[in-house]
C-alpha cells in the first residue's frame, strides 16, 4: 500500500504541482495578453524550485504518519482532515463551498498538504485565526495559513473544563476516573508564540504569564523564520545578530542577553535557552513521577511515541518498559494537579522549536508544574524550587506589574509609555513627546539599543536628561547610563510637593481636601545618585543636603554596579575595596559600612543605637522604621485620624480603623485611602515612601537620605524627635 502511493504520487504531484504553481502565478506577470507577459510555451523558472523546495518538505511527505495513520480506516475523519489533507483543509476555510470554521466531511486517503491548500482565493485573505481556548488573534499576515493548524487542539480551558466536569472542587489530589491525559497535539508552535495571549500551555491560577514573544521587528512571523515551502529556518536570517550561528543546530545555543538567569539552577547561565528548558522537563517528569508514586499511590511512565503517552510503572523501574507500553496499561489515576503537570510536559515536548518560538512562556509552564507538584510531595522536594528561576530580571520580566498593570484596560496610558512600554523610550528620544500604546511584554534590545535588526547593537546616545524637578542631569556625554536616568528618576520631586502644598494654602499641621499623598514613585535610584541636584526626595528649605554621590573611580555610573541586562549588582568588584565584609553574594553588600566616618577618629552613629561599625544600611533602617512610628504618633495625637502603610497597595497609605498600627484585613481599600493630609504628613510620608521605593538607597547616596530622614523626623516631632541620632555632614 504504501509503495503504491509513493510511486503514484512520485509522479501525479509533480504535474498538479507544476500546474497549480503555473496558474496561480500567472495573474501576478499577466499585465496584458502578450506571449512575452504570460509566459506562453516557457513557464517561470520559479516554478521549479518551489515545487523541489515544497516535495522534500514535511507538507508533501506522502508516506509519513500525519497522512498515512487512517489507511485502515479508509478515510480521514472529520476531526483531523483539517490538518491532514489538503481537502479538509479547503473544506475547514469554505473553499469548497462549505461554511467557514468547520470540516464537514471525512477526507478522502492519499492527501498531503499540498499547493492548493495554502494557496486559494480563501487563504490567501486570511487575517485571524482562533484557537482551541477561543481566543482569537487578528491583523495577522499571510502566516495565519500556518496557524490553522500549528495551534494544537486543547488549552488551559480544556484543562479546566476537564477538572470542572469531573466536579473536584479544590481538591487538587482527589484521583478520579472521570480524568484522562489530555494532549495538546503536535507542533502547537502558534500556541506557543502566542503564548498567554491564546493559552495554549496550562496557566496555574493567579500567575502571569509571557504574552506573544516580539522578536525583533521583521522577524515576528512563520515565514519570516522559516521557508513556508521548506519549512527548514532561515538560518542565514539568524545569524545577522546571532553570529555564532551557521547552521539549524547552532539555533539550540542561542542565549539572549534578556535572558541571562539560571533558570535550571545548575549553574550555567551561558548554556544555550533550549538547554535550560530541557533540565526543566527532566526535572518536572522526575517530579511527576515521584507525585504519582508518593501522593497517588501508582507509579507513571512516559513515552513519547506511543499514544496516550503516560502508562502504568507496573514494575516501578521509572523506565517505560515494552510490555507496558499499551493503551490496556494507560495511566488512569489521574488527580488535577497531575493532570495539568502532564499536560504541561506534553505541550513543551511536543514543540521541539519552544525554545524559539516563546522560551520564558514554556519556562514559566514548566516551572510552575514543579513547583505546585513539589508542594505537594513535600518540603524538601520544594527546596528543590528554590534553586530554580522563574521569571526574568525586571527589565525583561514579563509576569511583572511594571509591565502587566494595563492588560486590563488595553492600552498604557501616555505618562507611563516611556518606561513601561518596549517602544516609549525610543519614541520619547525621537519625538520628545508620549503617545499611549499598546501594553508590551517587557522592555526589549530595540528600547536601549539602535541597529538590532542590523545586529550592531549600538547603545542609544544620550547627552542628557531633564528629571521631574525640571534639572537637566547628565553622567558625561553620551554616556551609556543616561539612558537609565530616563526612567529611574522618579515622577515627583521636591518642587511638585511644594506645588501642591502652596496650592492648598493651609499652615503645616493643618489639614486641607487639596491635598492628597505624592507618590514618588519605584526605583528612582538615578534620582537618589544625585542627590540635591536632581532633588528627588523632599528637601526642607533652609536645609542644605548632599549631591551627587560619587563613589570611587570607575565605579560612578549605574553599568560600573549593575549588569545591563540582568540588573544584578557586581558584587564581586566591591570586595576589592570593603575588605571588612565577606562579600560572597549580592545580598552581602547591605553590610557594608562604606563611609568615610570609619576613617575618622570619631566616627558617627547616625541612629544613636552605640553602634557605629553596623552597615550604613541598619542605620538607615532605623531611622527609616523611626519615621513610620513619628508619622503613626502624628497622625493619632496631631490630625487625629490613625494612619497605615501598605507598601503594595495604592495609594499606600489607609486609615488605620482600629488604631493599632497595624494593616489589617478590610483596612486597604479605595474606601479607606488616608485623606486627612497636612503638609508637614505629606512632606514626612512621601520621604518615607521615597526610601522604600530605593531598596539601593544605601548605597546610591547614604548622606543624602539620612539627611531626608533626619529632617522629616525633626519636622513631625520636634528636636525631641532626633535627639539620639546625628545628621550626615555634606562632604567636600
Amino acid at each position: 500500500m504504501r509503495l503504491e502511493r509513493l510511486l503514484v504520487w512520485g509522479g501525479i504531484l509533480f504535474v498538479i504541482a507544476g500546474l497549480m504553481l503555473f496558474a496561480t502565478a500567472l495573474p501576478a506577470y499577466a499585465q496584458d495578453d502578450s506571449p512575452e507577459a504570460v509566459g506562453v510555451g516557457e513557464p517561470p523558472t520559479f516554478l521549479q524550485d518551489i515545487y523541489d523546495a515544497w516535495v522534500g518538505s514535511a507538507h508533501a511527505d506522502v508516506m509519513a504518519e500525519a497522512f498515512v495513520h487512517w489507511d485502515a480506516e479508509g478515510e480521514v475523519p472529520t476531526s483531523c482532515a483539517r490538518c491532514h489533507s489538503t481537502t479538509g483543509y479547503r473544506d475547514f476555510l469554505g473553499v469548497d463551498g462549505s461554511d467557514y470554521g468547520s470540516v464537514d466531511a471525512a477526507a478522502p486517503l492519499g492527501s498531503v498538504v499540498n499547493c492548493d491548500a495554502c494557496h486559494n482565493a480563501v487563504a490567501s485573505h486570511l487575517t485571524s485565526v482562533t484557537f482551541p481556548s477561543g481566543a482569537e488573534v487578528t491583523n495577522l499576515d499571510a502566516s495565519t495559513r500556518c496557524m490553522v493548524c500549528h495551534q494544537g487542539r486543547a488549552s488551559s480551558v480544556s484543562v479546566y473544563a476537564a477538572i470542572e466536569e469531573a466536579g473536584l472542587g479544590d481538591d487538587v489530589n482527589a484521583i478520579s476516573a472521570d480524568l484522562s491525559f489530555i494532549n495538546i497535539h503536535y507542533y502547537a508552535a502558534a500556541a506557543s508564540l502566542f503564548g498567554s495571549e491564546v493559552h495554549g500551555g496550562y496557566e496555574f491560577e493567579g500567575q502571569n504569564y509571557q504574552m506573544r514573544f516580539e522578536h525583533v521587528e521583521g522577524i515576528e512571523t512563520c515565514a519570516d523564520c522559516h521557508n513556508p515551502h521548506t519549512l527548514e529556518v532561515q538560518v542565514e536570517t539568524c545569524s545577522t545578530c546571532h553570529e555564532d550561528v551557521s547552521d539549524a543546530g547552532d539555533l539550540r545555543d542561542i542565549r539572549m542577553a534578556g535572558s541571562m538567569i539560571d533558570y535550571d539552577g545548575d549553574g550555567n547561565v551561558r548554556e544555550g535557552i533550549a538547554e535550560e528548558i530541557e533540565t526543566l522537563q527532566e526535572i518536572l517528569y522526575e517530579r511527576i513521577q515521584t507525585y504519582a508514586s508518593e501522593v497517588v499511590g501508582t507509579s507513571i511512565v512516559y513515552d513519547e511515541h506511543s499514544y496516550p503517552y503516560l502508562f502504568i510503572d507496573t514494575n516501578e523501574n521509572g523506565e517505560a518498559d515494552e510490555d507496558e507500553v499499551n493503551r490496556d496499561n494507560a495511566y488512569a489515576s489521574f488527580t488535577p494537579l497531575l493532570l495539568k503537570a502532564t499536560y504541561n510536559y506534553q505541550v513543551s515536548l511536543k514543540d521541539p522549536g519552544n525554545f524559539a518560538h516563546n522560551a520564558k512562556y514554556h519556562i514559566e509552564l514548566l516551572y510552575d508544574s514543579i513547583s505546585f507538584l513539589s508542594q505537594e510531595i513535600g518540603e524538601d522536594e520544594a527546596d528543590v524550587v528554590m534553586q530554580l528561576r522563574r521569571d526574568d530580571a525586571g527589565h525583561f520580566d514579563s509576569t511583572a506589574e511594571a509591565f502587566r498593570h494595563w492588560d486590563v484596560d488595553g492600552e498604557v496610558s501616555a505618562t507611563c509609555t516611556k518606561c513601561h512600554t518596549a517602544e516609549g523610550l525610543p519614541f520619547f528620544l525621537e519625538h520628545d513627546t508620549l503617545i499611549a500604546r499598546e501594553p508590551s511584554d517587557s522592555l526589549n534590545c530595540a528600547t536601549c539599543h539602535e541597529g538590532v535588526q542590523t545586529g550592531e547593537f549600538l547603545v542609544r546616545e544620550l547627552n542628557e536628561v531633564t528629571f521631574p524637578s525640571g534639572a537637566v542631569i547628565s553622567f558625561d556625554e553620551g554616556a551609556p547610563s543616561n539612558l537609565c536616568l530616563n526612567c529611574h528618576q522618579g515622577r515627583e520631586s521636591t518642587v511638585s510637593v511644594n506645588a501642591a502644598i502652596e496650592r492648598a494654602a493651609v499652615g503645616p499641621d493643618e489639614v486641607s481636601e487639596a491635598l492628597n499623598f505624592r507618590n514618588p514613585h519605584y526605583f528612582a535610584a538615578g534620582a537618589t545618585l544625585f542627590g540635591t541636584e536632581a532633588m528627588g526626595a523632599y528637601e526642607f528649605a533652609d536645609r542644605e543636603y548632599s549631591g551627587q554621590n560619587e563613589h570611587v573611580r570607575r565605579f560612578d555610573e549605574c553599568n560600573d554596579c549593575h549588569q545591563e541586562h540582568t540588573l544584578e549588582i557586581r558584587f564581586e568588584d566591591c570586595a576589592d575595596c570593603h575588605e571588612n565584609v565577606d562579600i560572597e553574594s549580592a545580598a552581602d553588600v547591605h553590610l557594608i559600612r562604606a563611609d568615610e566616618d570609619l576613617l575618622d577618629d570619631d566616627p558617627v552613629d547616625y541612629d544613636g543605637d552605640g553602634d557605629v561599625e553596623e552597615p550604613i544600611a541598619a542605620e538607615i533602617e532605623a531611622l527609616h522604621t523611626d519615621l513610620l512610628a513619628t508619622i503613626q504618633s502624628y497622625a493619632a495625637n496631631t490630625i487625629g485620624t490613625p494612619i497605615i502603610y501598605a507598601p503594595a497597595s495604592y495609594p499606600y497609605w489607609f486609615v488605620d480603623g482600629n488604631g493599632n498600627g497595624e494593616v489589617d484585613e478590610g483596612e486597604v481599600s479605595g474606601d479607606t485611602r488616608y485623606a486627612e493630609w497636612t503638609p508637614n504628613l505629606l512632606r514626612a510620608a512621601y520621604n518615607y515612601q521615597y526610601v522604600a521605593k530605593d531598596p539601593g538607597a544605601f548605597a546610591h547616596n547614604p548622606r543624602y537620605i539620612i539627611q531626608v530622614l533626619y529632617d522629616s523626623l525633626e519636622s513631625m516631632g520636634g528636636e525631641e524627635a532626633v535627639a539620639n541620632y546625628a545628621r550626615a555632614e555634606i562632604l567636600d
